[in-house]
């Protein structure tokens, strides 16, 4: 949409200015809204944005936290990617809080967009009359096919001490990625003579020391490593040279490492939850996310079976071109120009 003016308001302490540098037609403001801290953030936003309505105006408005500002006279998009805070871990009061500033976001959006039919089923209840467009995450897909060059992959086996196959898993280190389950499985597989390193790739979300408790009581220090704060390039390298892609969550709005591993080549095995299903269509290897022996099973199976691997592979790097940019783009101008029409 080159002819239309788009206005992107940052974090104070976030800086995306210079993703967008080559597009004329967008424009980044810094506020004074913390990108952390949920009460500081809330009364921040309450003072900025009542100032920026009443000197600006916008066609359409879309928000993607909570609270959401509405301003007047403004089509309201509201985009959700899941509902954790009704899931694990979280506390009464959190679920209480979360669901009356949802409510009333959903209720004063004009259109409300999330990133899976499977999200779209979990918040239908609570929309009324406020329609649900759904919008899949997209990917760059290019650039996790390129596989890294010999130097770089030296480099990563080095710096992280991985100098054969591996298991991996990505996602932030929280109670709903069911690492603790994983890490069952691996002490369960070493059991049964079967020694398959595990590699964790995700920054802290109040897990880690958790995590590292648990790989030291089941002593698998010497097969799990955990890496925080991986570079773009790290990251490929751990997809390209993995031997199988694991992800044991026990709730997502959708899963944006699915696509990575897509686009990586990955033989993936996935907790057996309605999104993963949809994202992969049935076609790849689940297993039930709180039985550990059963991801044990589906670990050593898929890891055993060639032809299964090569099946994945050709479904996966087909299926992920369905989750351009290009698409995503496409989806978002249609819902623009249908909010305004």
């Amino acid at each position: 949409m080159p002819t239309t003016q788009f206005v992107i308001f940052e974090p104070h302490d976030c800086r995306m200015s210079s993703w967008f540098d080559r597009f004329q037609n967008l424009q980044t403001i810094r506020t004074t809204i913390p990108s952390s801290g949920r009460i500081r953030r809330s009364i921040n936003a309450s003072i900025y944005w009542a100032e920026v309505f009443r000197t600006q105006h916008f066609d359409i408005f879309e928000s993607f936290h909570l609270p959401v500002p509405i301003p007047p006279g403004t089509k309201t998009i509201f985009t959700l990617h899941d509902v954790r805070h009704f899931q694990v871990g979280s506390n009464l009061l959190n679920r209480c809080l979360f669901q009356f500033a949802l409510q009333r976001a959903i209720s004063k959006s004009d259109v409300l967009v999330t990133v899976s039919n499977s999200m779209k089923r979990e918040l239908l209840p609570l929309c009324c009359d406020t329609p649900i467009r759904v919008i899949y995450n997209g990917i760059n897909s290019s650039s996790f096919m390129a596989k890294p060059t010999p130097r770089e992959v030296s480099a990563f086996r080095v710096k992280y001490k991985l100098f054969s196959g591996f298991l991996l898993s990505v996602g932030h280190l929280e109670t709903r990625k069911n690492y603790p389950r994983l890490l069952e499985s691996v002490a369960l597989l070493r059991s049964w003579g079967l020694n398959y390193p595990l590699l964790i790739v995700g920054n802290d979300s109040g897990e880690l020391s958790h995590l590292e408790s648990m790989i030291a009581a089941l002593d698998l220090r010497s097969l799990v490593y955990i890496a925080c704060g991986l570079s773009d390039l790290e990251l490929r390298c751990a997809y390209h040279l993995s031997d199988l892609f694991v992800f044991p969550s026990l709730y997502e709005g959708f899963g944006i490492p699915i696509l990575e591993a897509m686009a990586s080549g990955c033989t993936m095995a996935l907790s057996d939850i309605p999104v993963f299903r949809e994202i992969t269509q049935d076609q790849v290897a689940y297993f039930s996310p709180t039985d550990s022996t059963n991801i044990a099973q589906v670990i050593h199976r898929v890891l055993n079976s060639t032809s299964d691997q090569s099946r994945q592979r050709s479904y996966a790097l087909n299926r992920v071109t369905q989750f351009s940019y290009s698409r995503l783009a496409g989806d978002y101008s249609k819902l623009y120009h249908d909010l305004l029409a």
